[in-house]
Order: structure tokens, then sequence, then C-alpha cells
């Protein structure tokens, strides 16, 4: 007895590392959860000798988990009673309208739009009508096999419930588990941001465009966490009665967007801080900050995901220190947006080290929520210029050509054509090629790889492959598409060769299937409303004029009268970088459109650097607001010049006034030589930035005449598109 307890003790600490490697990474649990439930599904149905039910079961539990929504254990609740009903009656549908391929395929176009604008709703809503149409197809693959017409939908369904019950059950055993993931998931995509902005220091002028480029894609990633943050908080908040149980984790939320608006100001063109003599000391130092503030990101988010303490990092109180002592003891001192950024790295490093500390001292925020009701949001999809109308339109059409096609050839297993419809056409071109190419690839490879290994393994042992694919297809899911797809293709074919021994016989039909769904998709996307990306960039480049003016406003605003509640600040914040986003993906996503529509590359990759910076320099100027209530801005004659021209560009660049761009130029050139001959124009932050804010919205006009007036053909192409 001592000796098995010794040896118990002995595998605790392998058990904790492990423990803790296994949290760390949030998409293990979701692969955890579906390869048990699946698993225990196979090997028990296949034990009772019912292979047909055993795989039925199996992809009901998978697309259970594929349509799964982060919501609090009430709002899970509802969404497996939504998905009940439309998993069933998308199920039953398919079985019962089978004798009639006319009235089936015009279903499936009707209930394809219908499903795709209820999911337009609310992320939970979306997740419901993807499992919906992902039941449909799956039911029309296993129709030919199913012993009785009721058998799928029940199976189906009931495959769906017992891994919906397994999550809501694991949810309720750790109910804070989703909020603490989207906020780590927050706090880690800043680490990479704080990374990559430490090469800044030093770095040349031809450096910052391209760090810069990249610092504007990371931001992305941490937009989308904040946005994803709040939503779970507001599902959170809307469930629970007593608000302050959620009093950490909204403090966390907070905290990490105070320390987003930091991480992304910037005081001054890194090229000139970098060759000021005054700052050659310290520059080293701002980069080592930088890389103790990512690590420290980095550890806060893995505290959350394992439940461990945070341990600050010590290395970073030793470069605080060192770096605050450098400037005590040299002659030359830095200049002054050194020392400002500086000051703002320290205020970032104290809210590390003091973030489990302070929670219980704040008031509970307000969230952003969308006040409009269901029927409103639903409604306001309702015309052919809404994104959602038209990718549910495309795939509608992409649908019905596909189940035509698969039909009157009599393509075998055609189904899977819908299938891989589904799967790779995505909203636009650029995003359906990407899907489209990772698809062939990875069912090729699958496909070879899977005949390779099957003829190897015994019944057990494909038994066991099926378990370890659905494991490792949801680990790479989110991670490395194609690669997911190598582990669904074996999956599907250990299924069919489980359930009538043809796995391999069924992998051709499988990949020619593929590339036709894979075809379909691309000639729909192509030519039905394409929307290529460089006609986004007018439109596009307006909204991001107009938030980033809402953003000024709103700082200018802020540093006249402080108010404890900046709710409406943090709003007009987001809204300014979810533009500068929009912008970011334009540049990316124009990669990959065909070369001709490949038009204004080079620009839309400058305009994605310079709304960068100018958003950077705004949130400079908001993250000092807190240090200026004594010395508010006294330059209101110039603030207002400057929202004045800034709703100026906005208006030329929705009207297309030739003669108002000259205008504007005027103002802004008259604007920075206001700030420019202001005698405190070296000791007053906000007159430098200001002056950088108008120096870099110039820039970007005299970009936008690039693709403004160019070409007269591609001006009445937008202006149509637009009406």
């Amino acid at each position: 007895m001592k000796k098995l307890q010794n040896l118990r003790f002995k595998q605790l600490p392998w058990l904790a590392t492990y423990k803790t490697k296994f949290l760390r990474n949030p998409n293990r649990l979701l692969s955890a959860k579906a390869t048990l439930v699946i698993g225990v599904l196979l090997i028990v149905t296949l034990g009772l000798g019912y292979p047909f039910y055993a795989v039925t079961l199996g992809l009901g539990a998978l697309a259970g988990a594929l349509s799964e929504t982060d919501d609090h254990p009430k709002g899970r609740l509802k969404s497996m009673a939504l998905k009940i009903i439309c998993f069933l009656i998308a199920s039953v549908s398919v079985e019962l309208l089978q004798p009639y391929p006319i009235i089936l395929g015009v279903g499936l176009g009707l209930s394809t739009i219908l499903l795709i604008l209820i999911g337009g709703i609310s992320e939970r809503f979306r997740g419901v009508s993807f499992g919906g149409l992902l039941i449909g197809i799956y039911t029309m693959i296993g129709t030919q096999i199913s012993p009785d017409w009721y058998m799928q939908p029940i199976l189906l369904t009931s495959g769906a419930v017992i891994y919906g019950l397994v999550s809501y059950l694991q949810l309720r055993l750790k109910p804070y588990s989703l909020l603490e993931e989207q906020l780590a998931r927050g706090f880690l995509a800043l680490s990479l941001y704080f990374e990559e902005k430490s090469k800044l220091f030093p770095s040349t002028a031809s450096e910052q465009k391209d760090i810069r480029a990249s610092l504007a894609l990371l931001n992305v990633k941490t937009v989308v966490a904040l946005d994803r943050c709040k939503e779970v908080l507001n599902s959170y908040g809307e469930s629970l009665p007593d608000q302050n149980v959620l009093k950490p984790y909204l403090y966390y939320f907070m905290v990490l967007q105070s320390l987003h608006e930091r991480a992304t100001s910037s005081h001054e063109r890194y090229d000139l801080l970098s060759t000021d003599p005054s700052n050659k000391d310290v520059i080293g130092g701002i980069r080592q900050l930088l890389r103790g503030l990512s690590t420290a990101s980095h550890r806060f988010g893995h505290s959350l995901l394992t439940g461990k303490t945070y341990k600050h990092p010590t290395a970073l109180d030793w470069v605080t220190t060192a770096v605050a002592n450098t400037i005590k003891n040299n002659d030359v001192q830095p200049s002054l947006p050194i020392s400002l950024l500086i000051r703002n790295l320290k205020a970032s490093h104290l809210a590390f080290k003091n973030i489990e500390d302070n929670y219980e001292l704040v008031m509970l925020p307000k969230l952003e929520k969308d006040p409009r009701s269901y029927f409103e949001r639903f409604k306001s999809q309702l015309h052919i210029s809404h994104p959602k109308m038209r990718y549910a339109l495309q795939l509608s059409l992409a649908f019905v050509i596909a189940y035509c096609t698969y039909r009157f050839f009599e393509i075998e297993k055609g189904e899977w054509v819908i299938l891989t419809v589904l799967l790779v056409l995505q909203p636009s071109y650029s995003e359906t090629r990407k899907f489209l190419l990772q698809r062939i690839f990875g069912t090729l490879i699958g496909v070879v790889s899977g005949i390779l290994v099957i003829q190897l393994v015994t019944f057990s042992g494909q038994i066991a492959l099926m378990i370890l694919s659905t494991y490792l297809f949801f680990f790479w899911l989110k991670r490395q598409y194609s690669i997911s797809v190598i582990f669904i293709t074996f999956f599907v074919l250990c299924a069919f060769n489980i359930i009538a021994g043809k796995g391999v016989d069924v992998m051709a039909p499988r990949l020619i299937d593929t590339v036709y769904g894979a075809l379909i998709a691309f000639i729909v996307i192509r030519f039905l409303w394409p929307n290529w990306q460089y006609k986004k960039l007018p439109e596009l480049l307006s909204l991001v004029i107009l938030n980033n003016s809402a953003y000024l406003k709103a700082i200018l605003k802020a540093y006249k009268s402080p108010h404890p509640d900046d709710l409406e600040y943090r709003i007009a914040r987001r809204k300014a970088h979810r533009a500068d986003n929009a912008l970011v993906m334009v540049w990316q996503n124009m990669q990959l459109d065909p070369k001709k529509h490949q038009k204004l590359k080079a620009t839309a990759f400058r305009l994605t650097y310079l709304n960068h910076a100018l958003l950077s320099y705004l949130s400079a100027l908001g993250v000092h607001k807190d240090h200026n209530t004594k010395q508010s801005i006294n330059v209101v004659i110039i603030e207002n010049h400057i929202l004045k021209t800034l709703d100026q560009a906005n208006k030329w660049l929705t009207v297309k006034d030739i003669k108002e761009m000259k205008s504007i130029e005027e103002d802004l050139a008259e604007i920075r030589r206001m700030l420019h001959t202001k005698k405190e124009i070296s000791e007053r932050l906000d007159y430098s930035l200001l002056f950088n804010i108008t120096e870099v919205t110039q820039r970007i006009l005299k970009e936008a005449k690039r693709f403004h007036f160019t070409d007269d053909d591609d001006l009445k192409t937008v202006l149509k598109d637009r009406a």
C-alpha cells in the first residue's frame, strides 16, 4: 500500500505538467469533448452490433460540436433546444422529400436563404443555422443506407443532443471557463502585438512600413478577440441576476482594452525616435520593456486557462528600474515622445503587476450591446446590397446547381458535392479561393494516405483511427484547415469501411465530388457578385475617416470633461479599430483576387500602414487623457478645424467632388502650419500628436486620389455598385 502511494505521488508532477500543457491550448478542450462523446458512441453501438447507428450518432455529435456557441449555461440550453428543433426539421424534410427531387431542390435553395439570414441575427443563431444545413446534407448522404426514413432524424439529433449534454455538464462544472478562454485569447493576441512592436526599437523608415503592416494584421486578431470577449460577457450578463460575480472578468476585460490602447499608441515616427541622439541610451531598454510586456501578457493568458496564480516577470521589474535609472543618471535627457512612451510602458507594467489585486475597487462597467430586436436585425438584411443576403443567394444557388448536377448526371455519392460547397463557399472570392485550395489539397492527401493506412490496420484499429482522427480534426480546424481535412477524410474512410466494407471504394468518388463542389463554389463566387476588393476601397476609406473622426471627438471630449463611465469613448475607439481591421483585410484579401482585379494593391498596402499609424497617434492622444485633467487641450480653434476637415474629407470620399479635395488639402496644410508655429510644440504632446494626425490624414487622402479618379470606368462601376 505504501509503495502504491509513493508511486501515485511520483506521478503527480507529471500529471500536473500534462494538465497544464493541455489547458494552455483552448482547442484541446473542444477536441477532447468531441472525441470523448464520439468515441463512446462508436464503441458502445459497434459493440452492440449496430454500425449504421454508430456512425450516424457520431455524425450527429460532430455536427453538434461544429455548431456549438459560446454562451452562459442558460444560453447553452436555449441553443440546444433550438438545435433539436432545427436538426429534426432539416433531417425529416430531407427524408420525406427524397422521392420528390424537384421539391427537395427548391426546398434546399429556399431553406438555405432563410437559415443564413437567421444566422445573421446573432452568434447563437449562426451556429444553429450552420448545424441545420450540415445535418440536412448528412441526411442526404445516409439516405440510401438508412433502414427506415425516421432513423436518421432520430440518430443525428440524438448524437447532437448527447454531445450538447456532455458539453453543458462540463460547463456547469466550470461555469466561467468560456469567459476565461476568450479573455486568454485576447491577452495571447496582445502578447504577439507587443513582441512585434518591439522590433521598431530601433528601426528605419523603410523597416517601419513592413512592421506596421504586420502590426495591423496582429491588431485584427486582438480586436476580434476583444469583440468575442464582449459578446460572451454580455451573454453572461443577461443570464446572471447578480452582476458582481462578473466583476473580476469585467475588470480583466477593461484592463485588456486599456493595454490594447497603450500597445497601439505611437507618440512619434519611430525612425525619428531611433535616430535622435538624446534617445540612444534608452531605445534598447524600450525594446526589452515591450518584450517583457509580451511575456507578461502571455503568462496572464495562460494563468486564465490553467487556473494558476499569475506570476509577474521579475525581468520586467528589473528592466523598468534600469530604464528609469538610465534616464536619471544621464546628462542628456530623452525627447518628450520617448519620455511619454516610457511612462506609457510603465503604466502597462503596473497594470499587469496589480492585475489580480484591484478588481474589487472598480465599478461595474457598461458594455456595448446591439439595441435592435431580433426582427429588426433580420429585417436589416433583406436587401440585395447586404453582405448576408448576397452570401445567402450565392450559397443557395451553388447548392441548387450542385444538387441538379449530381441528380442529372447520377454522380456516385454526389451529396458530397453539396457538402463541399457548404464548407468551401465563403462570403468573398479570396476566402473561397483559400478554402477551396486547402479542401482539395487536404482531401487528396487524406485519400492517398488513408487508403495506405487502412490496409495495415484491423477492425479495432479502424475504430481507434476514427477516434484519433476526430481529435486531430477539431484540434487543427481553426489552426490549419487543410490538415483538419486530412483527418476528417480518415474519419469518413473508416466510417464507410465499418458500415459496409467499402471505405476504399468511396474514396475516389469523394475526391472527384470534392473537385466538383469546389469548382461550383468557385464559379458562383467568381461570377455572382464577386465584390472585388479594390472596389471596396472608396467606401471603406470613407468609413475609416468617419470613425477616426468620431474617435478623435471622443478623445477631446474626455480631455475636457472626464467621466467615470467611458462607454461612449470605448464604443468610438472600437469602431475605429473595426474600420481599420476592415481596411487591413481588404489589402490582405486583394492578394488572392485575380491579377486583373488586383488594382491598387500597392495603394491598399500604403493605406493599411498609414491608417494604422493614424490610429496609433489617436490612441496615444487617448492614452494620456487621464494625465491632462489640469492642462486640457487649449486648442479649440485648431481641434474644431481638424474635425471639420475630417468631415469634409469623408464627404469628398462619398460624393467625389474634385474641387473639394483641393480645399481639404489646403486646410490640412494650414492646420499643420498653425501647429508648427506654436512655441510649445516641443513641449506639448497634444500639439505634436495633432500635427502628426493631420500629416498622416493628408497622406491618406493623397493615396485616395489614386483610386478616386484614375479610371473613369472604375469610377462608374463603383458608383453603380454603391447605388
